[in-house]
């Protein structure tokens, strides 16, 4: 790899997404050993020309020679164009552009829902992204329909349950929040969609865990047992997460209970018919 010198890319250290492609810029040669560093260890002289707010949303790359910043999609395609022109080429045609900056923004103005960390008091400057309305509900939409076509999906491999529809699944994963929602109320509208969006990244992750199982069951036929067995252990694991993310948002530990108490609701609903 072709080493781009003299230049460093300030992370948010408290995103595991953005170490770990830091480090792999450095590892693989892209970067020298003094390419990234942390955002809470800016320095007086980089309180001069680097845009805190903008590189909080939009990871930095400091050219320490001219004391000059690049952010976001266009850091990265400096990074990757040094050893990868063509890369760089491709990546700055206009349409192409235009599409990865949209990308780069909705994750990057999500990882804190994504992956989110405990508030810390310790830290001066914290690398928080912009609470952003827009991309906050494109996020929670994402993970709604891919939620909802996950246990379409899933259910027809359960012959206990009625058959179902994709539309009978969107409701239920947005019901959820719904339910959710009505004990959140009073703590302000970003309170609510950040919860939303932990709240549905967990039940992204549900889908993801699950997938295997259908992408295995097209090529062999798995039993019913074991196809329960698996669900009933993702629900306990996301069960845990979703405490876990309780705690890290300070919220009130009876949403775990909600949570559950509504998928024994529609669970209830469901055989019923």
């Amino acid at each position: 790899m072709k080493t781009l010198e003299n230049q460093t890319l300030l992370y948010d250290e408290d995103c595991p997404l953005c170490q770990a492609y830091t480090t792999g810029f450095i590892k693989t040669g892209m970067l020298d050993k003094n390419g990234k560093k942390p955002f809470a260890n800016l320095t007086e002289e980089e309180h001069t020309f680097i845009d805190f707010k903008r590189a909080s949303n939009e990871i930095a790359l400091v050219d320490n020679k001219n004391k000059t910043v690049i952010y976001g999609i266009d850091s990265l395609l400096k990074v990757i164009g040094n050893s990868f022109p063509w890369m760089e080429k491709v990546g700055n045609v206009t349409p192409i552009k235009y599409l990865l900056k949209k990308l780069y923004s909705f994750i990057s103005y999500n990882r804190k829902v994504i992956i989110p960390n405990k508030k810390t008091n310790d830290t001066v400057l914290q690398c928080v992204p912009s609470f952003n309305y827009k991309y906050r509900v494109i996020y929670i939409i994402f993970a709604l329909f891919f939620t909802a076509l996950t246990l379409y999906n899933y259910s027809k491999l359960i012959p206990n349950l009625p058959i179902g529809n994709f539309g009978r699944e969107l409701i239920i994963a947005f019901g959820q929040i719904v339910f959710q929602s009505i004990f959140l109320l009073k703590l302000g509208s970003k309170t609510l969609l950040n919860y939303t969006g932990n709240l549905m990244t967990v039940s992204l992750a549900g889908s993801i865990l699950l997938t295997p199982v259908l992408i295995l069951n097209q090529f062999i036929d798995i039993p019913e047992i074991i196809i329960l067995a698996w669900f009933a252990f993702t629900v306990l694991l996301l069960f845990i997460e979703h405490f876990r993310r309780i705690k890290i948002l300070e919220l009130p530990t009876t949403l775990c209970y909600t949570w559950v108490i509504y998928r024994i609701i529609v669970l209830l609903a469901l055989l019923s018919f």
